[in-house]
């Protein structure tokens, strides 16, 4: 991310010492930037899961403090609403991809954080690096791994909470490998009665796939029936068909 952020005494600061409750509530977010909450604080998990289940991310990039973000609106996919488009499914059909579930979360995160075009940098820091690895060694964050002939083409990862998952990045290295993925990944959440997938803010690839915009009080709620602290759904682990 390229932004400034402004100037320290116009946003509350997280402590380093303090992690339960150190946020404060949404609905103080800046209007511009939209959604900038808070800055400061570490990326240890307690934090990252303290602040995901109040609807609350991090990004920022190596040279900044940490930036807390809930913007409004919220850009979410629910499950039932997924698109998929002729074009994908005649992919998904050709059966030329193999899809696993956190069969190689560092090396995802990692193609995740690499170099893309139209970008100078990356807000997957090698604090955001080294905070989800330890999530996915607790069993929150995981991995979606596409895979073509052996070889690793497409992925994506994120946290998952209680029946919410958390899409933090996904990269394509193949035409539709990144999208293969997010569909199974929405098969799978379905079939664990998931409410929704959060997708952040607005982007072209995932509005075509039928991420929609909901109003940020709407997102607090769902989060407050359906994602409540320390609740770890079970992913699977083997290639899915």
């Amino acid at each position: 991310m390229a932004r400034a952020y402004p100037r320290s005494n116009q946003l509350y600061w997280v402590k380093d010492n303090i992690i339960a409750g150190d946020f404060p509530d949404i609905s103080k977010a800046l209007k511009d930037p939209d959604g900038l909450l808070a800055i400061g604080g570490d990326l240890a998990p307690e934090r990252l899961l303290d602040a995901y289940v109040r609807g609350i991310f991090p990004w920022n990039n190596d040279v900044q403090p940490v930036l807390w973000w809930s913007p409004d609106p919220r850009w979410v996919l629910f499950p039932e609403n997924l698109k998929i488009s002729r074009s994908l499914h005649k992919t998904l059909h050709k059966g030329i991809y193999e899809i696993t579930f956190n069969k190689n979360f560092s090396r995802v995160i990692e193609m995740c954080a690499g170099p893309r075009k139209n970008s100078d940098g990356t807000w997957i820091t090698h604090g955001i690096i080294e905070g989800f690895t330890r999530l996915h060694k607790q069993g929150y964050a995981h991995s979606v791994e596409c895979w073509h002939e052996g070889k690793l083409v497409g992925g994506l990862y994120g946290i998952a909470i209680d029946r919410i998952f958390f899409g933090e990045s996904m990269f394509s290295k193949m035409n539709d490998a990144s999208k293969a993925a997010l569909v199974h990944l929405v098969r799978v959440l379905t079939n664990l009665d998931f409410k929704l997938i959060d997708c952040q803010v607005y982007s072209k690839h995932l509005d075509s796939l039928g991420a929609t915009p909901i109003p940020r009080d709407d997102f607090a709620a769902i989060l407050a029936d359906y994602c409540k602290p320390g609740i770890k759904p079970h992913l699977p682990e083997q290639p899915v068909p």
